[in-house]
């Protein structure tokens, strides 16, 4: 039976199968390369862990050897402020170890421990996912054994070079030594914050006893710490310890090394600290530099001194002015800048041994009023100055409606009242006016790096910022408006004197121009003078700005005198009311009684606040307009503008070399020259026609007639005329007419309009 369809040959069939056959190849030829490839590295990385595995210390050498360095903080003057080195308890070997104590860190660290050979690659798989799904690393992916590996032979720097060596240096770790014996390595040479150590210089330094004694509580305390010792410093924040603690005991239950019963049997609440006295502020700023030093020599392991900026006598002011006039059951805080930004006080707290949480470079507070400062800033740039009109008054701006802290309003007075006195309406207005967005861009040009609202409230201060970044803010319009950054380190060297880091000056950049910064200083001097700020008073110039939030939960005070710039935060740390609070009470004070021993010694500066303003800010010269002298008229129209007293039609003289004094057939040629009147005869009409100077009117003021006024308020558009000759019509309706006289040394008064939105003062 016939098919209808076609048949295949057997050559077609043959080529297909010739040509699927180069793809075949193509990828063998890719597999075996990535084989070859991967063998390669295999071989390679088994004989760097073989290497690696040889050159390491015995164990015997690793325990008796100490990690850390000793560091040596000096003040400005060089006395030593506080020398700081590691502290390290007793030796615990592997069985003297508390069991709960191990299986704690295990559960926390890695709880894969005992299952991989010094790398974990599900960790790091774990690791990876979290960070494509998060966007972020929320959770690292190194064991205990590579935690180690870094403590003793590397440095925290962030590098894909070191994280490969720590890996090689953790497989080597694992071939040498035991489990028991990396663990107890680790437990006896980890830091966990406070200079301290290993696990039993932990548990004497927080709890007064040895590891030896520690109880399930106390032994999740300690092993929260390892990821960040300062943050879940028992002492610094018992909250964060106690939570971090609790995340710990729960994965000891997961990890089945405590029942559930055991676990919430465990209440970490009711362990007692150690009690500790005498420690002062200085560690404070200790505190926020030494850190610095892992960017400045991160390749310095042995004893080092570190010269600061810090001097003794103003940070010894700064303490008793914020413990004399903190309020009861608040915290304080306060940051003291030289002119180039050099840190010479620092005070974090009341009580640095009560809590070593730093509010001067850590917390994040609602700045209040003192937000202002930047508010008014971008209202000068943009041409607003300190005697611009505004009005007090009620407003509201897409639903918000601002209030004055007193509830009253003082109507039409000017820039430099509503700041002195920090009328919220008026700030609410020029923020308006200017731009929500101009006013975030000025605080972050002016050095401000927390987040930032937009809102309209925001320029009552409801975005959070640091006081040291306040306080630098301050320091640049003390600058006249050039950056200025905070720092504390001027240099670092060897205890022997090898100098291994000295600070550069620093470029300044001209955040605003000098005249707006003069405006601002004319501001804040306005507001210690007269203003909400009269409490900062000293003796000598001072500006500065108050600030205070909603409820009275933080106050502030922000200024400078005679080079210093200085802010001074109050509030609690749990953001309750604090009853009284104001920043021109309690933190004016404290900042008074700070700077009049900072500035003792210092020379009495007047402040700069001298205009020079740019030329679009400028209004002319009245004699410009018409190039005149003294006696000459000069004409206005209603609103106060000059007004061109030939008209419209009027043509200039050519410039043919005569000048007012020039006769008339002086130059010989017939030429006309100028009449005795100063004006070019003949030039145009003015109706004295061809008559002799002789002939003529003697000079009289010339008046404004009908035909002026006329042109001036828009009526008609004809030409003006000069003085009309004696007995004309022209003469008889001037004498009839207003006339005015404007001397050129009297300044015109400009007619005063109400306005219904502020920015409309300034529309063209």
């Amino acid at each position: 039976m016939a098919s209808n369809g076609k048949r295949r040959s057997p050559d077609s069939g043959r080529r297909s199968r010739n040509s699927d056959r180069p793809k075949k190849r193509w990828w063998l030829r890719i597999l075996v390369t990535l084989v070859g490839i991967g063998v390669l590295a295999a071989i390679g990385l088994v004989m760097a862990v073989l290497v690696t595995m040889r050159s390491l210390p015995s164990y015997s050498t690793l325990k008796a050897s100490e990690h850390g360095q000793m560091i040596v903080v000096r003040a400005r003057d060089g006395r030593e402020l506080v020398s700081i080195g590691p502290s390290y308890g007793e030796w615990l070997d592997a069985r003297e170890i508390p069991e709960v104590m191990k299986n704690a860190m295990v559960a926390v660290e890695d709880r894969r421990f005992y299952d991989h050979w010094g790398v974990d690659p599900i960790g790091v798989l774990r690791s990876l996912m979290v960070r494509v799904e998060q966007g972020y690393w929320r959770q690292g992916g190194s064991t205990i054994t590579q935690q180690l590996a870094r403590n003793i032979f590397l440095n925290n720097n962030k590098t894909f070079d070191r994280k490969v060596r720590e890996a090689i240096l953790a497989l080597a770790l694992e071939q040498k030594f035991s489990k028991d014996q990396i663990l107890e390595l680790y437990l006896n040479k980890v830091y966990f914050g406070g200079g301290a150590y290993g696990v039993d210089s932990a548990s004497r330094l927080f709890f007064s006893h040895p590891a030896t004694d520690l109880r399930p509580a106390e032994a999740a305390i300690i092993a929260g710490l390892v990821k960040a010792p300062s943050r879940y410093s028992p002492t610094a924040d018992a909250n964060a310890a106690i939570s971090r603690a609790a995340i710990v005991l729960r994965l000891m239950e997961q990890e089945g090394y405590i029942s559930p019963s055991e676990a919430a049997a465990i209440d970490v609440s009711t362990v007692k600290l150690k009690e500790e006295h005498g420690q002062n502020s200085v560690r404070y700023f200790t505190d926020w530099v030494l850190p610095q030093l892992d960017f400045l020599v991160p390749d310095s392991f042995g004893p080092i001194e570190v010269w600061t900026t810090l001097d003794v006598g103003m940070q010894r002011a700064a303490t008793t002015a914020i413990k004399s006039n903190v309020p009861s059951g608040a915290q304080g805080a306060l940051v003291s800048l030289d002119r180039d930004g050099a840190v010479l006080a620092l005070v974090g707290g009341t009580d640095y041994v009560e809590t070593n949480y730093n509010r001067a470079t850590q917390a994040q507070r609602q700045p209040g009023s003192a937000w202002k400062l930047f508010v008014y800033l971008a209202a000068l740039e943009a041409g607003y100055t300190p005697d611009s009109p505004v009005f007090d008054r009620p407003i509201t701006i897409d639903g918000w409606t601002p209030r004055n802290s007193g509830g009253t309003y003082a109507g039409k007075i000017d820039v430099r009242a509503a700041f002195a006195y920090s009328k919220n309406t008026v700030a609410a207005q020029l923020g308006e006016s200017v731009g929500f967005g101009t006013v975030a861009s000025m605080a972050r040009r002016f050095g401000i790096t927390s987040p930032i609202s937009t809102y309209p409230s925001m320029v009552l201060g409801a975005s959070e910022v640091r006081l040291i970044d306040l306080t630098g803010a301050f320091a640049a319009v003390q600058a006249e408006g050039r950056s200025v950054e905070p720092y504390g380190i001027t240099r670092v060297t060897t205890a022997d004197g090898e100098l291994l880091y000295e600070r550069q000056r620093g470029r300044q950049d001209q955040l605003v121009a000098p005249y707006v910064a003069a405006q601002m200083t004319d501001l804040l001097q306005t507001a210690v003078n007269t203003g909400t700020g009269r409490a900062a008073q000293i003796g000598r110039p001072a500006a500065g700005k108050t600030g205070t939030t909603s409820s009275n939960k933080d106050g502030w005070f922000m200024g400078f005198s005679s080079g210093i710039t200085t802010g001074v935060w109050m509030g609690r740390d749990d953001n309750a009311r604090v009853g009284g609070l104001q920043g021109g009470t309690a933190p004016a004070r404290a900042w008074a009684a700070y700077m009049r021993i900072a500035t003792d010694k210092r020379p009495v500066e007047e402040f700069n606040t001298e205009l020079t303003l740019p030329e679009w800010q400028l209004e002319p010269d009245d004699e410009a307009w018409f190039g005149g002298e003294g006696g000459d008229y000069y004409f206005f129209d209603e609103d106060g503008n000059p007004i061109d007293p030939y008209g419209g039609d009027y043509r200039a003289p050519p410039d043919d070399g005569m000048r007012p004094g020039d006769r008339s057939g002086d130059r010989g040629n017939g030429e006309y020259g100028y009449g005795p009147d100063g004006y070019r005869d003949d030039y145009y009409d003015d109706g004295y026609g061809s008559a002799p100077p002789s002939e003529r009117q003697p000079e009289q003021p010339r008046g404004i007639d009908q035909d002026f006024l006329d042109r001036a308020t828009g009526r008609e558009d004809r030409q003006l005329r000069r003085d009309p000759p004696p007995g004309s019509r022209q003469q008889v309706l001037r004498q009839q007419g207003a006339a005015q006289r404007i001397e050129p040394t009297r300044q015109s008064q400009p007619k005063v309009v109400e306005f219904e939105r502020m920015e409309d003062q300034y529309q063209p």
